[in-house]
């Protein structure tokens, strides 16, 4: 990993609750340099701790023991204030509204490199490394349906999806729902939850409906041991 790049943020408060997720968002905007200084505009009220660009290079914004502002409302098994229990990193992509693209080798080299030094630091858990589409499902889509989970599972760095062994538990969409809570989604917009867990365990189909794969995923995923690619 290239050498990280000091650019503070003023965006800041204090943490009230220990270190125990990582989420990973995209920047949204058209280039780095708009997605940097709105990141440190005092009035935009935002920050990450992070900021990956394209190339690879490493921006850190606010120190990891503070409270960055990148959460939002959100919500993920039982932690309401997100924005206290997590480091953000922000990954430099146009995003959906300003033309989302897959993401470069070198910019998840860098991510990689990242969240191993993070996650070994706060003993993080597979599981609680998250999307903000996985924290606010009604609000966000990012970092989206072409960042490359896949690649952080095999290292141990993310939950995998669910491939191996998937047996079709045929709950109802209700039972679904609860099964999805359980796991750690806000369900309260049932529809965005449930396009919220494909965009991150089934990406290639995106349609909010409940069917067998969606559920056979999610039932391995509760299992004590995740069955996927790792």
């Amino acid at each position: 990993m290239n050498a990280i790049i000091d650019t503070p943020s003023p965006n800041f408060d204090e943490r009230v609750l220990p270190i125990t997720m990582v989420v990973l968002h995209y920047t949204g905007m058209p280039d780095a340099a708009s997605a940097i200084a709105r990141l440190s505009d005092p009035e935009a009220k935002v920050s990450a701790h992070y900021v990956v660009a394209e190339d690879g290079q490493v921006v850190r914004m606010v120190d990891e023991s503070k409270r960055a502002w990148h959460a939002g409302k959100s919500f993920w098994r039982g932690v309401t204030d997100v924005n206290s229990a997590s480091v953000g990193i922000e990954i430099v992509n146009p995003g959906h509204e300003f033309g989302y693209r897959p993401f470069p080798i070198a910019q998840i080299d860098a991510v990689i490199g990242l969240m191993h030094e993070v996650t070994l630091r706060h003993r993080i858990t597979r599981g609680n490394v998250v999307g903000h589409s996985d924290i606010a499902p009604a609000r966000k889509d990012d970092p989206g349906e072409l960042f490359p989970w896949d690649r952080l599972a095999r290292l141990r760095l993310a939950l995998p999806s669910p491939t191996k062994n998937l047996m079709d538990p045929h709950w109802t969409d209700a039972g679904f729902l609860l099964a999805l809570e359980r796991f750690g989604y806000d369900v309260t917009d049932p529809l965005a939850a449930v396009r919220a867990f494909q965009r991150r365990f089934r990406p290639g189909t995106i349609d909010g409906i409940i069917d067998g794969e969606c559920r056979a995923k999610l039932l391995a995923l509760l299992l004590p041991r995740p069955m996927g690619d790792d």
